[in-house]
């Protein structure tokens, strides 16, 4: 989840004074206002929509119903119901005047008119874009000098805080629009949107040689800096930090951390040619441009066609968001172009590879992710082609998301699915010709077409069930994504890989050497099709297929806490009482040695655990040692607060963990524990419940205190429910949770500090000192 919090501040050459203190820079603001010279384009404007409360209860099928009114546009708006109100967390004092986030600048008249930064440079390989566990700010890989970007008009500008940000937007638009008193009672005088528009495509198109216009926006801010503007809790599907998880959502099927972003505002389409949202949480208006996705052809000829020094040096210029074109001058060129105004407390739909562009009329805070329905996969089929052709990275695996669907589809159509409504749904996109149909067909025969091309050459392999699980697989000559298919040669390439479409290229060797794995066989394909069709046969036996693929994954998930057991030992259970007291008096004493830390968690005894005794109505505590799983390990901060004597928090570090589940206690749920960075408040503390349509999220500034909060949440269910099975739970020891007192987490985590730089940690171990709590 992305933070966009982007202010557009125009300003002089002149930027040497130093303001008010709580401000990072306060510049005479010399540029003036010339409306005399205005460019406003004479477009036309994209549809608004105005749902009704009860078609807003369902994000991805309002999307849907739009779609056919909308996509034509490339854009659209959404106003919501006036009684979509959402809290908006950024508000909070301490983030809003403690918490700096880093802004770039921008010089406006450089992002149409500018020449070439060198001639014919040879482009190197684009760094991975895949946003699994972090994002990358997207930045042409030809921009590789403080020089270059400049030429380019990007460099690295001050942090702020959003209240230092608002009044230096504020201060530069009343400099730079000369924003009078009127009589006395009477409001400022305000530019109004029109205004400020004709006054952006001045500065683009015409801006004088001497102009310096520079703009100051804080994009690309991952929720680690601010968090997300939404209030943690919100249950809605249009809070979009819930949108992923929504049921028609492809993006659920892919379980890593993949940022959604909308970022500088030069034309471009999203990754993928993903679907974008973007809500406006406050301040002045966001202006957009959209241009349909049947038209993108057109816009890219059209913008070769006008700037071809510029393509001849970086080829893939729209890929590197830095270049801003005329709306007016697409539009002489045919290419239709629609315009969008978005006020605080709406959103913004771009549609699959509709390139979209625009600016901020002011001071604004806005949020993004990336959206994928199940009409975007042909969209997505195309996109992974492109990226194959022109040797570009991917940022999710197109055949993780199409099996997902196809998955989940089989097990709603046989009933495995549970509601029947949901069953219905997935109708809607399956049998003869239908979308996940059609797209699955699609890709069987375009990998079946490619296995034929090779030959009798390559012995054909079933593919390890986790052979991209831990770890990124792709075409080693074009960067495809391995998920389905992998070819490769045990004799003279070990370990590397090509897509099918290259596997002749990956070596020449002869034999019985040269291999493709396949994860599905091509008739195992064509069944499944058959199986979307509807085809009892076909369906029953896919059923059987993928409940086994939901089992497995099942049973790779770490072990956890298991409610319906008192406590988990290796071997056989003896089934008298005194073993049973004794095991569990052992274990009571096994989890209180040196490094097994304690977990208290109290629990009804079974009435079925002693049946020689007054016990089975007591409850007892039992010692559970906590297991987490490490996702991220993250990277080290020295710097004050980013350890203690008890750990050392790790910027980045993310776990997982089994734990009670906060909406229904009787069951388990996994937990993602974060370590973000808050700036000069050091580590911030993050749990979050793992699981679809319920976004429970807690924080805080310790470990412990977080933790404390999903217990709290979890007794207040226990006591709301009053079930008789179990009793409200005592303690919680966040540390163990988060994984800090893990053995080796520990021994991973002090690996990262050698020189045992972290002071206040380092001298507490020396001393031999417990690290218990």
């Amino acid at each position: 989840m992305v933070l966009t919090a982007e202010s557009r501040i125009k300003e002089g050459k002149e930027d040497t004074n130093v303001g008010p203190p709580n401000i990072p820079r306060h510049p005479e603001v010399l540029a003036r206002w010339d409306p005399a010279k205005a460019r406003r384009p004479d477009i036309a404007e994209a549809p608004v929509f105005y749902p009704s409360l009860e078609e807003f209860e369902d994000t991805v099928a309002y999307i849907e119903k739009i779609r056919p009114s909308a996509e034509p546009y490339g854009i659209c708006r959404i106003v919501p119901p006036l009684k979509w109100s959402p809290p908006f967390r950024l508000r909070e004092k301490s983030i809003w005047e403690g918490i700096k986030f880093p802004t770039r600048v921008q010089d406006v008249e450089l992002l149409q008119n500018r020449g070439p930064v060198k001639q014919k440079q040879k482009k190197k390989p684009k760094a991975r874009k895949r946003k699994r566990s972090s994002s990358s700010k997207r930045q042409p890989s030809s921009v590789s000098s403080p020089e270059e970007e400049k030429v380019f008009g990007f460099n690295s500008g001050p942090d702020f805080t959003l209240e230092e940000f608002e009044k230096y937007a504020r201060r530069f638009k009343e400099s730079y629009f000369e924003m009078k008193e009127g009589n006395a009672g009477d409001t400022k005088w305000s530019p109004s949107i029109e205004e400020i528009e004709g006054e952006y495509w001045r500065i683009v198109e015409h801006a004088a040689a001497d102009d310096d216009v520079e703009v100051y926006y804080g994009a690309d801010l991952e929720n680690k800096v601010l968090g997300s503007g939404f209030e943690r809790g919100e249950t809605s599907g249009w809070d979009l930090n819930n949108l992923r998880r929504l049921s028609g959502s492809l993006l659920s099927f892919e379980r890593g951390d993949i940022s959604g972003v909308l970022v500088p505002w030069v034309y471009h389409v999203e990754d993928h040619h993903l679907y974008s949202i973007n809500y406006n949480h406050f301040g002045e208006p966001k202006v957009w441009y959209g241009v349909p996705g049947t038209h993108a052809t057109s816009l890219e000829k059209a913008m070769r066609k006008h700037l071809p020094d510029l393509f001849e040096e970086t080829p893939d210029l729209l890929h590197g968001l830095v270049t801003q074109f005329s709306p007016s001058i697409l539009k002489e060129e045919g290419v239709p172009v629609y315009r969008a105004v978005q006020r605080a407390g709406e959103y913004v739909l771009t549609f699959p590879r509709a390139y979209h562009a625009g600016f901020n009329s002011g001071f604004n805070c806005a949020e993004a992710v990336n959206v994928a329905t199940v009409d975007w996969l042909s969209h997505g089929q195309n996109a992974v082609e492109l990226l194959s052709d022109e040797n570009k990275k991917t940022s999710v695996s197109h055949d993780k998301l199409l099996l997902g669907a196809a998955y989940e589809a089989v097990r709603s159509l046989s009933g495995d699915g549970g509601e029947s409504g949901k069953s219905l749904e997935w109708r809607c996109f399956c049998d003869k010709n239908m979308t996940l149909t059609k797209a699955v067909e699609t890709r069987l025969r375009m990998e079946e077409a490619r296995i034929d091309a090779l030959g009798g050459g390559f012995r054909l392999m079933k593919m390890e069930k986790y052979f991209d699980s831990n770890c990124e697989r792709e075409c080693a000559k074009c960067s495809y994504d391995l998920h389905l298919t992998a070819s490769g040669c045990s004799k003279c390439s070990p370990g590397e890989y090509a897509c099918t479409k290259h596997a002749n290229e990956l070596c020449s060797c002869e034999g019985n050497d040269r291999f493709v794995l396949l994860r599905h066989t091509v008739d195992e394909l064509r069944s499944l099709v058959r199986a979307l069709e509807g085809e009892p046969e076909h369906l029953k036996t896919w059923a059987s297929m993928v409940r086994e693929v939901f089992s497995e994954a099942q049973k790779r998930e770490p072990r956890g806490f298991d409610l319906n057991l008192e406590y988990q030992v290796d071997g056989e259970f003896d089934d008298t009482s005194e073993t049973r007291h004794d095991e569990a008096e052992d274990l009571k004493t096994w989890a209180k040695e040196p490094r097994d830390f304690d977990l208290n968690l109290e629990y009804q005894v079974d009435d079925e655990f002693d049946n020689t005794s007054d016990a089975r109505h007591d409850a007892y505590m039992l010692n559970f040692a906590a297991s987490v799983e490490t996702i991220n390990l993250g990277f080290l901060v020295f710097r004050d607060l980013w350890c203690n004597k008890h750990a050392i928090y790790p910027k980045g570090f993310k776990s997982r963990v089994k734990f009670y589940n906060v909406k229904d206690p009787m069951r388990m749920s996994y937990y993602i524990s974060e370590v973000v960075d808050v700036g000069l408040l050091g580590p911030f503390f993050t749990v979050t419940l793992e699981e679809a349509h319920q976004d429970e999220s807690f924080s805080a500034g310790s470990a412990q205190a977080c933790w404390e909060m999903v217990l709290q949440k979890v007794n207040e269910e226990i006591k709301k429910r009053q079930e008789r099975n179990i009793h409200t739970l005592e303690s919680i020891n966040g540390l163990q949770m988060f994984g800090f007192l893990s053995p080796s987490i520990i021994q991973a985590i002090e690996a990262l500090d050698p020189n045992h730089r972290l002071v206040e940690y380092w001298n507490l171990r020396k001393q031999g000192g417990s690290l218990e709590v």
